[in-house]
């Protein structure tokens, strides 16, 4: 049983991709924002609030059957042994770091939420994209015993970084060039690979821990920035000469 917090650009395809190809898993997506979920829920496939080529046909074949959407968040956590949080990191408006840094407020409203519901053992997984170490502040904070209603709860996190590409989404999930999973015990990093190997080679899948897994999305991004700003500069240099940019970039 799979909840995933963040019905939004990562959660919301990522999670109907998992659910297609795992029939035997329940898998909900939650958020509290309702008209997302509404739309999510939309008759018409032409409402969800996300577009990516092959994402409606996949909605269509699972929601209903299982994968859910809802906004009952304490009631998904409950129930669920896997708690994925895909939820946005904006850049900080204020205070230290503004301007710079990851704000990780939804991140940590996340974590409160699974340390409160959660009951048993519970496999935390981060998707969304995080400074390194985060993970410390998540662990901290299931481990805070005045936000637990159930003291037998027990936690193992996960980092899951996504590498999808806007309009290629369901494609890169399909068939991603690797799976990073991220984790200290081998267990819960076994319970993740196996959902994966349903339909990505297990070659593909690549283990670590969850420091290098959490550094190296910060590193993917970074390396693609620094492509875009290169290939910015040379089209710009190649104007100023009158160079062909086809010329140049072969």
């Amino acid at each position: 049983n799979i909840c995933c917090i963040g019905a939004g650009y990562v959660g919301g395809p990522t999670m109907a991709v998992l659910a297609d190809n795992n029939p035997d898993i329940k898998v909900n997506v939650v958020d509290s924002n309702k008209s997302k979920i509404d739309l999510w829920n939309s008759k018409n496939l032409d409402e969800l609030p996300i577009y990516e080529p092959g994402l409606a046909e996949i909605i269509k074949e699972c929601r209903g059957k299982n994968l859910f959407f809802s906004n009952s968040i304490e009631d998904k956590i409950k129930k669920a042994d896997m708690v994925f949080i895909s939820v946005n990191t904006p850049t900080k408006k204020r205070g230290i770091g503004a301007g710079q840094a990851s704000d990780l407020k939804w991140v940590e409203a996340c974590a409160r939420q699974v340390a409160k519901y959660a009951e048993g053992y519970t496999i935390v997984v981060e998707k969304s994209t995080l400074p390194v170490k985060t993970a410390e502040v998540i662990n901290a904070i299931l481990q805070t015993e005045d936000l637990s209603n159930n003291k037998n709860s027990k936690f193992d996190i996960l980092s899951n970084p996504e590498f999808l590409s806007e309009g290629s989404a369901i494609e890169d999930l399909i068939k991603p060039d690797r799976v990073l999973i991220g984790g200290e015990r081998k267990e819960a990093i076994e319970s993740l690979s196996k959902i994966y190997k349903n339909w990505i080679p297990e070659e593909k899948i690549i283990t670590t821990n969850i420091w290098s897994s959490e550094l190296a999305k910060l590193t993917a991004n970074a390396f693609l920035a620094q492509r875009i700003s290169s290939i910015n500069s040379i089209s710009a240099l190649c104007e100023m000469t009158g160079a062909n940019v086809k010329e140049v970039s072969r």
